[in-house]
């Protein structure tokens, strides 16, 4: 999962951006609308966290541009503000949700698994392909309903793989989603090649087939084709 924070409260937006990389989530953090208007523009996000109240602007400025720019991710609107009229013209808007500080880490964690289930699986508790199942509240991968023990990152890869089936992906995109912008300091691609043999080893254990086909010169197609 891929998140942007745009969270002026540096305490509080560190004290999210550590729980979410601490979770295996790949996290942006910003401060203000101009930063955050330039992470929308380069960048593909799967859940928003964004604060109403920002030091240049209101943040509900930019929930058109998120509307627009990142169509498939989920919105949770964070303010201090416990206003009625805010949280109406914020979901009016086209937010999702709407949490209020003060707030627990687990209850924002899970309010943003409800939006990923909710607008990138909608509303699947699972995704299967063949005899491979993906629970998405378990955070779980099951061959042949036995459960195998992956990474965090072969995990998330497993379920990108599957989420993208038949389809190819390139391996500048397989690391743009394992890694987010720290790819800048990654010189190769060794580090997909080594996900890749780990997860094939694990599902052959487990009985099932090796879906992933390698596309000479270019990346990857998970399919039985």
């Amino acid at each position: 999962m891929k998140l942007l924070i745009v969270e002026d409260e540096k305490d509080l937006n560190q004290l999210l951006t550590d729980f979410f990389k601490k979770s295996g989530e790949i996290v942006l953090s910003t401060v203000n609308k101009f930063q955050a208007e330039d992470e929308l523009l380069i960048n593909q996000f799967d859940v928003v966290l964004l604060d109403i109240t920002l030091p240049d602007g209101s943040g509900l400025d930019l929930i058109p541009i998120i509307k627009s720019m990142q169509t498939n991710a989920g919105l949770l609107i964070i303010s201090a503000k416990n206003s009625l009229d805010d949280k109406i013209k914020g979901l009016d808007l086209g937010a999702d949700d709407y949490i209020t500080k003060p707030f627990h880490l687990a209850e924002i964690n899970s309010r943003v698994n409800a939006l990923m289930r909710r607008k990138v699986f909608h509303g699947q508790e699972s995704l299967v392909f063949n005899e491979i199942r993906i629970n998405l509240h378990e955070n779980q991968v099951y061959v042949n309903d036995q459960a195998i023990a992956l990474t965090r990152k072969e995990y998330d890869l497993v379920n990108y793989f599957v989420i993208n089936k038949n389809r190819v992906l390139m391996k500048e995109s397989i690391a743009e989603h394992l890694l987010g912008n720290s790819i800048e300091f990654s010189d190769n691609f060794d580090f997909i090649y080594t996900h890749i043999k780990n997860i094939r080893k694990k599902i052959e254990t487990a009985g099932g087939k090796d879906y992933l086909n390698s596309v000479h010169g270019m990346g990857y197609k998970f399919s039985d084709l």
